[in-house]
C-alpha cells in the first residue's frame, strides 16, 4: 500500500513539473490593488504552469461589456529557458447558464502594444498608451462572449508585470496563451476543456505556434481551431527589405524588437555587429512609452531605416533563430483560418500570401480570408463575422476542408 501511494505520488509530482497543469484547487487569493497587483511574490508559489497566484475583479478596459464577470488574473507559466515566471491575464465569462460540457473557450493572443510592463493590455485605461488598439480589441472579443464563448486573453511575459518581453518567439509566448486557459479553469469552474486560439498580428504569430504546440503542451484540453488576423511572418524578407530602404520604415521599430528580442536568449547574436553604434545608443528608447510612442516621438520616428545598419552586418544567428519562429514553416494539428487586409502595412499582404501557400503545401487544412479594403487593425473588424462563424463551426464539430486548392491573395496584382 504505502509503495502504491508513492507511487501515485511521484506521478503527480510529474505532472507538476512537466507543465501538465493545476489541478482544480480551492478560490484563489485575492490579489492586491492598483499596481501591486502586477508585482508578484517571491518566490513565486509551488505550482506547474497555469497556476494561480491570485485574482480581482477587472476594471479597465480589457473588461468585456457583455460579460457577466471580467477577472484581472496573476498566474504562472514558463519563460524561454522553460524557468517559471508570473504572467498577467484577464478572464471574461458569458451570462446566462454554461453548457453541459463547460463554456468553449477562446483564448486571445493581442498584438504589438509595446515592450514596457505598462503596454499590458490588462493595465489599459480610456486614456492608456495603447487604447485606440485595445479598444478594437475590445470590440471583437466582446462579440465573442456576447454569443456564450468564454474569453481569456495573456498579456504575455514581460508585459503587465514588469520584465523582458520575449517578442515574436513563438514557442513561449504560445504557452503563456495555453497556460491562461489553465489559469482560467482554476479560477472559473464553469468553463469547458474544449478552446480555440485567435490573435492578430504579434499574436497572430503566437497563436499559430499556440496551436502548433497545445495538444502536447496542454493534453489535459481539446484545441478544436484556431484563427489569426494579419499574422506576423516572413521575418527574414522583412529584414532585408528594412536594411535596403532609404525611407522612414513603419516596420523598423518592430524589427528593432524582434532583434532585441533573440539577442536576449541567443549569445550568438551581437547586435553591435548589426546595428550602427547610433542606433545602439538609441535601443533604450524603445522602452519608453508604448509601440504608438515609438512610431510617433523620438528618434524611431524619424530615423531612416538603412541608415541603422552596418554596410556588412553578422546576421547568420539571427537569420537561424528567425527561421524558427516562422509560422510558414510549422505544422498545425487543427483547421487553422487566416485572414489579412489587403491595404495593411505593417504586415504586408505579400508575406501573408506566402506563409498561407508554405502553410497548405506543408499539409495544414487552411481556410484564407482576405479583406482588400481594409488595413491592419482593419482585418478584425472586417473579419469578424467570418472568424465567428468559422469558430461556432469548430465548436460544433464540423469538418474543415480549407481552401488550400484556390487560394486568393491579399496582395495588389504588381506586389505578388
Amino acid at each position: 500500500m504505502v509503495s502504491r501511494c508513492r507511487i501515485a505520488l511521484s506521478f503527480c509530482v510529474a505532472l507538476v513539473l512537466c507543465g501538465a497543469g493545476p489541478a482544480r484547487a480551492a478560490k484563489p487569493s485575492a490579489g492586491p490593488a492598483g499596481d501591486a497587483f502586477y508585482v508578484p511574490p517571491s518566490p513565486l508559489p509551488a505550482g506547474g504552469a497555469g497556476t494561480v497566484i491570485w485574482t480581482r475583479p477587472l476594471r479597465g478596459t480589457m473588461a468585456l461589456p457583455a460579460a457577466a464577470s471580467n477577472t484581472l488574473v496573476l498566474y504562472k507559466s514558463v519563460d524561454p529557458k522553460g524557468q517559471p515566471v508570473a504572467v498577467s491575464g484577464t478572464i471574461a465569462i458569458p451570462k446566462g447558464k454554461a453548457p453541459k460540457d463547460g463554456w468553449p473557450v477562446i483564448t486571445w493572443t493581442h498584438g504589438t502594444t509595446g515592450l514596457a510592463a505598462i503596454c499590458g493590455p490588462s493595465r489599459d485605461t480610456a486614456n492608456g498608451p495603447e487604447h485606440p488598439y485595445i479598444e478594437d480589441i475590445q470590440k471583437l472579443l466582446n462579440e465573442f462572449v456576447a454569443s456564450g464563448y468564454a474569453v481569456v486573453a495573456t498579456d504575455y511575459e514581460g508585459l503587465g508585470v514588469a520584465g523582458f518581453h520575449p517578442f515574436l518567439q513563438g514557442v513561449p509566448n504560445g504557452r503563456n496563451a495555453l497556460d491562461m486557459v489553465r489559469a482560467a479553469r482554476q479560477v472559473e469552474p464553469s468553463l469547458g476543456r474544449r478552446y480555440a486560439v485567435m490573435g492578430h498580428s504579434q499574436g497572430g504569430q503566437t497563436d499559430l505556434f499556440a496551436a502548433m504546440q497545445g495538444p502536447t503542451y496542454a493534453p489535459e484540453l481539446t484545441l478544436v481551431g484556431d484563427a489569426a488576423f494579419a499574422p506576423a511572418s516572413n521575418i527574414a524578407t522583412r529584414l532585408h527589405a528594412i536594411m535596403g530602404s532609404n525611407r522612414v520604415e513603419i516596420g523598423l521599430p518592430y524589427l528593432l524588437y524582434v532583434l532585441e528580442s533573440y539577442a536576449k536568449y541567443n549569445p550568438q547574436i551581437d547586435l553591435k555587429r548589426i546595428l550602427t553604434p547610433q542606433a545602439i545608443q538609441h535601443l533604450p528608447d524603445l522602452m519608453v512609452g508604448c509601440m504608438t510612442h515609438a512610431l510617433t516621438t523620438g528618434y524611431w520616428s524619424t530615423a531612416i531605416a538603412k541608415d541603422q545598419f552596418l554596410a556588412k552586418p553578422e546576421l547568420g544567428p539571427f537569420l537561424a533563430v528567425a527561421a524558427q519562429n516562422e509560422p510558414a514553416l510549422i505544422r498545425i494539428p487543427a483547421p487553422t483560418m487566416i485572414l489579412q487586409g489587403g491595404k495593411d502595412v505593417t504586415v504586408r499582404p505579400v508575406d501573408t500570401d506566402a506563409s498561407v501557400r508554405k502553410l497548405c503545401a506543408n499539409g495544414n487544412v487552411i481556410e484564407y480570408k482576405v479583406y482588400p479594403a481594409f488595413d491592419h487593425n482593419g482585418s478584425m473588424v472586417a473579419g469578424a463575422a467570418d472568424a465567428k462563424q468559422w469558430m461556432d463551426a469548430r465548436f460544433a464539430g464540423r469538418p474543415a476542408s480549407g481552401n488550400c486548392s484556390a487560394l486568393p491573395s491579399a496582395a495588389p496584382a504588381g506586389a505578388r
